[in-house]
């Protein structure tokens, strides 16, 4: 069974849309009608499609219009399906119906087509976690781990409830970073937005007035004058130069050796090493902590923890703790070893050890570091929005004193 997103119109001519399941398109279109529908579009679903045509597949991975304009399912979304999940199969619901009730509740977004593939792939043999391979990006490997283990241990509804706080508290982390940046960004914009109407449409006018007069230009004015024609006649040239700019940035950043080497000046240079280090730790531990608690093997669960640390290199550090760890070191020693996680967070871990509680101990270091992520978090971003308003605010008096100057030598002149 595939599943197909549909468009049709009922009986009325009301308009309806929604996710259905058959074994081919012209199956599904049968099933619309026998439901007195009259199908206006039926396209097969991501994977559905990908699994009835690799060879298009393999072929279209470069470059897709799909690719850019298919809806997304982001972390909020991400974290409501898995409790929604959680509270069916924590009630005896079998986890393909458990699937299909989730799917329906989320037809109008990414969700639902994706969980329907998810179904239709468990439908065919496989376990629900090799199912979630089927969409990498959207189900992350630390999170797949955490569905296996569950499911070999029985506990699935109690694995799903902990993934869930996690990627709530996650996106919830994010979204105040966002939100708290918002408004230094569009200051920022409209200031040079601002800057550079006032150097096209008001200093050559004013130029003008300063040329007729014949005043001698002090040198900020010149420099302004400068700049306005720089603007004007070059506008469109200076903006190509920031976009070529731009693109050769992010092809530089594609090679692994590059952003390996970037992520390691932010992860061992002042001032950014100690916000680096905060952050990744906090993802590893909080990672970590889900895993252990869903009772996965612990080298299972430090390898699938260090592939979703953000940075690179102290991802690279982290898998060596887990090199380490399968040699027989203990996880404490082996953290201490790759010099990449802060002294408490190792010291929390050798006292799980030790104590026999080791989810418990890194569940909360994860929760005391994510803490300190946003004390840090929060004091840089106070500190953005006075830097910007400080910036810009001293280019826009620069202008401002490069127009009156000439003005005051000129009422100077007439006095005399």
């Amino acid at each position: 069974m595939a599943a197909f997103v549909f468009r049709a119109v009922d009986s009325t001519g009301a308009p309806q849309r929604g996710v259905i399941e058959a074994a081919s398109e012209t199956a599904a279109r049968g099933l619309l009608r026998d439901q007195k529908l009259l199908p206006l579009s039926v396209k097969a679903t991501s994977a559905s499609a990908t699994a009835s045509t690799p060879l298009l597949a393999s072929v279209g991975r470069g470059f897709s219009f799909d690719r850019i304009f298919k809806p997304k399912m982001n972390a909020r979304a991400l974290a409501t399906v898995t409790r929604q999940l959680a509270t069916l199969i924590g009630s005896d619901v079998r986890i393909e119906e458990a699937l299909r009730l989730v799917a329906q509740q989320n037809t109008a977004n990414a969700a639902g087509p994706m969980l329907l593939d998810v179904r239709s792939v468990i439908l065919d043999g496989r376990s629900f976690a090799s199912a979630l391979s089927e969409h990498p990006v959207v189900f992350p490997e630390f999170y797949r781990a955490s569905i296996a283990a569950g499911e070999h241990s029985g506990r699935l509804p109690e694995v799903l409830d902990h993934l869930a706080d996690f990627v709530e508290s996650r996106q919830r982390n994010q979204q105040k970073i966002q939100l708290a940046l918002l408004y230094p960004t569009l200051l920022a914009l409209l200031s040079v937005a601002l800057m550079v109407l006032l150097l096209i449409y008001v200093v050559p006018n004013i130029v003008k007035v300063f040329v007729s007069r014949g005043a001698e230009l002090p040198f900020l004015t010149r420099g302004l004058i400068a700049v306005s024609s720089l603007v004007q006649n070059h506008g469109w040239i200076i903006l190509l130069l920031v976009v070529g700019f731009g693109w050769l940035v992010r092809r530089w950043l594609r090679s692994e050796e590059n952003r390996l080497a970037l992520d390691r000046f932010f992860a061992t240079r002042k001032p950014f090493s100690r916000f680096s280090r905060q952050i990744n730790a906090a993802r590893f531990s909080g990672s970590l902590a889900t895993l252990v608690q869903s009772d996965v093997a612990l080298l299972d669960a430090v390898a699938a923890a260090a592939a979703v640390t953000p940075n690179r290199y102290i991802r690279s550090r982290a898998l060596l703790v887990a090199s380490r760890v399968r040699e027989g070191a203990s996880l404490s020693q082996a953290m201490r070893e790759a010099d990449a996680f802060p002294e408490m967070l190792i010291a929390i871990v050798a006292s799980g050890e030790s104590s026999g509680r080791l989810g418990r101990s890194l569940r909360k270091a994860a929760d005391d570091l994510e803490r300190e992520v946003e004390a840090l978090a929060a004091t840089l971003v106070a500190m953005v929005e006075p830097a910007v308003l400080l910036f810009m605010g001293g280019v826009v008096l620069l202008m401002v004193l490069a127009i009156l100057l000439p003005i005051m030598s000129l009422n100077s002149l007439a006095r005399l």
